[in-house]
């Protein structure tokens, strides 16, 4: 049974749909995330909300995915080869629009699956505004956020972690193995001073054991796109270990959704 939107008919849609099914919004990215892995973070959240609606189902809730929406807000990678950026704006407009195609045609219960760090204020913004026009409110799971948070709790260690490696790397060597290039993994590079200070992260530099936020561009604190110090041994077991987690609480919000919702 599927549960891909575009796989299906109008009409199986509209009657599951009718029936009560959750509508998932999938989004990601095209941005670098190294030489071992795919641009296209959001197949890897397409195939999470796909899992979490076979869950779903098995719990009873209905659920349908509808195609991710592929690009990115305007952030680190904006001017990456290959990479799709849209404005905040816009990408916070497409968001609002998607849900309210749902929502113009009766569907209430819909979650955002969110596979891109910069996507998650414009996410937040367009859930905002489903809740002050329609009264619909509007879950959102951010992927790496809490997959970051999954990590080390399930023996992920410190080297895999970060842009270029894990949570990201494991869990698309399991879920898209075909895609990955894991022989091709290699360790941090050296970064160069920003505003003569060494980077602390993405869009942060350190003063006096302050951090200030800064603008910069991928390649000045992830050269290559690789800011985990040695993604090397990322692996699909490690990712099952996060995709398996992530599912049960997705699946867990639909059935929430379908007993709560109105």
């Amino acid at each position: 049974m599927t549960h891909r939107i575009a796989e299906l008919t109008a009409p199986d849609v509209a009657s599951r749909l009718a029936a009560g099914a959750v509508a998932i919004l999938p989004m990601g990215s095209l941005e670098t995330h190294g030489p071992a892995l795919p641009m296209g973070d959001y197949l890897v959240a397409e195939e999470i909300a796909a899992l979490i609606a076979a869950a779903s189902l098995a719990q009873g809730a209905d659920a349908l995915v509808a195609p991710a929406i592929p690009f990115g807000g305007e952030d680190f990678f904006a001017g990456v080869a290959g990479g799709i950026t849209l404005s905040i704006p816009t990408l916070t407009a497409v968001i609002a629009e998607t849900a309210e195609a749902f929502i113009r045609t009766g569907t209430r219960r819909i979650l955002i699956v969110n596979g891109h760090a910069g996507t998650i204020g414009p996410a937040e913004a367009a859930a905002r505004a489903a809740r002050h026009r329609h009264g619909v409110i509007i879950p959102s799971l951010h992927l790496w956020r809490e997959a970051g948070r999954l990590h080390g709790e399930l023996g992920g260690g410190p080297e895999t972690f970060g842009h270029g490696g894990d949570p990201v790397a494991s869990v698309t060597l399991y879920l898209r193995p075909e895609l990955c290039r894991p022989q091709d993994a290699r360790m941090r590079g050296a970064t160069g001073p920003f505003l003569g200070l060494p980077p602390t992260g993405f869009g942060a530099i350190r003063s006096h054991g302050v951090d200030f936020a800064v603008p910069m561009w991928v390649e000045e604190v992830a050269p290559g796109g690789v800011a985990a110090p040695d993604p090397r041994s990322a692996n699909a077991a490690h990712g099952r270990a996060i995709t398996d987690r992530l599912v049960a609480a997705g699946a867990a919000m639909c059935v929430q959704l379908r007993d709560q919702a109105a």
